[in-house]
């Protein structure tokens, strides 16, 4: 897309969905938005400030050249100076006058939109920095919703439940053939710095579950005894389970013989047919250790949601190169869970794997590292900072996740003990 009026256009759809969800999700008493929930998240209301601090920063300082609204705070929301546990501490902005803020750093915004060209500079160049903002606050967005799923108390969101799904008559795995395939993008307008450039990477063949490992197969790694025996996992997560006494997924408990969990303030039996959600990593590889299989590395599960093998292209997406669609994927909250393993087969990859866009984040095997020819932009600490071991990938999105922060090409990080974000797994196993 290179036409400045429809470049403009999206910008302003995803700016303003991006609001609107923010508005939902702090549309909740003072109490709740100033209480920190966890001392995993910030309070709501400290998202909500930092989303119009952001927004100031890059969109009328950086693009337009004017001064500050309110320089004194820059510190307050920087979160790289303030741990999330110790945020609560702070002088923050009080709900009303957050949201007043937020307001009026949109309104100053939209009218930047308006008038800049969107072309020249790499921050104006397909209007990258208004994207990078849609982005930033859609992810947030989704933080938010985790802070909304660790709450403690009666349910305050609702969503209509997903498609429904089946795996009857799919096979078990889909094998991808092996060979070079184009990783990353050169191309994507709004693309961050850790997807590019586009190189070429050498995958051997390998097999791919056809859908995300589900709740019901994960039982019986519990059932199995898999949280107390070592040999499946590493010496670290080992050891978490140890310190933690763990026993089974984030959120879920035993009672009377069943196995039930708790989603948004509702209680409900664990759906055995739902790809298994809030796992962490070492969890995630000590279920494909016990299963005899492994997780899949970042560029194998690039190359099966991307490579189409009759062309010899990537996509952008696992059905081609059109945007999401409701029918092909559950993102942007629409529901509220995942859907059942075997939904959206129009969302299906050439090979027919399903369910690699949305429902769960995917843990791969891989650490977070820079493709070759990484740049930093327009800042080190968007993802550079975090490059190394300690972080693992994820790919996919989830149902918390909103199309525009979503890709074929998108990388997420996050490290390998966390188990309050949106995340499942899927296994694979060499061609051999």
């Amino acid at each position: 897309m290179t036409d400045p009026e429809l470049l403009r256009q999206r910008a302003l759809a995803a700016l303003t969905a991006a609001r609107a969800r923010t508005g939902a999700l702090t549309s909740v008493d003072d109490p709740e938005l100033t209480a920190q929930h966890s001392p995993l998240m910030s309070p709501l209301v400290w998202d909500l400030a930092h989303i119009g601090n952001q927004e100031e920063q890059w969109l009328l300082r950086a693009v337009a050249g004017q001064d500050a609204i309110r320089p004194e705070i820059d510190s307050l929301y920087d979160a790289f100076e303030h741990p999330r546990a110790a945020r609560p501490t702070l002088p923050l902005l009080a709900p009303a006058e957050a949201r007043r803020y937020a307001a009026d750093v949109r309104g100053r915004a939209l009218d930047v939109l308006e008038r800049t060209p969107l072309h020249g500079g790499p921050l104006t160049a397909a209007a990258f920095a208004f994207g990078m903002i849609a982005q930033h606050e859609q992810q947030h967005d989704e933080t938010m919703l985790i802070t909304h799923q660790l709450r403690r108390g009666p349910a305050v969101l609702t969503a209509p439940e997903p498609a429904s799904g089946t795996t009857e008559g799919l096979p078990a795995d889909v094998l991808v053939p092996g060979g070079p395939f184009t990783m990353g993008t050169s191309t994507e307008p709004w693309a961050l710095d850790n997807e590019r450039p586009a190189h070429q990477r050498v995958v051997p063949a390998f097999h791919l579950d056809t859908t995300p490992v589900t709740c019901g197969a994960y039982l019986r790694f519990i059932e199995d005894g898999g949280y107390g025996d070592s040999r499946w996992w590493e010496p670290a997560g080992w050891a978490m389970v140890r310190e933690h006494g763990l026993e089974a997924p984030l959120f879920w408990r035993r009672e009377g013989g069943q196995w039930l969990r708790r989603r948004f303030g509702v209680t409900e039996p664990v759906p055995a047919d739902e790809p298994v959600l809030h796992v962490s990593w070492y969890e995630a590889d000590a279920y494909a250790r016990w299963a005899g299989r492994r997780l899949p590395t970042e560029a194998e599960w690039e190359k099966a949601a991307r490579h189409d093998p009759a062309s010899g292209r990537s996509r952008r997406y696992p059905w081609g190169d059109a945007d999401p669609a409701p029918a092909r994927a559950n993102l942007g909250q629409r529901h509220l869970r995942p859907a059942p393993a075997g939904a959206y087969p129009d969302g299906q990859s050439p090979l027919g794997v399903r369910q690699l866009i949305g429902d769960v984040w995917e843990w791969t095997s891989s650490d977070f590292l820079p493709y070759p020819g990484f740049v930093a932009f327009p800042y080190r600490e968007y993802s550079e900072v975090f490059f190394g071991p300690g972080h693992k990938v994820l790919r996919g999105g989830a149902f918390s996740v909103d199309e525009v922060a979503c890709r074929g090409t998108f990388r997420n990080w996050d490290l390998p003990v966390r188990r309050q974000i949106f995340a499942g797994f899927r296994t694979a196993r060499d061609a051999d």
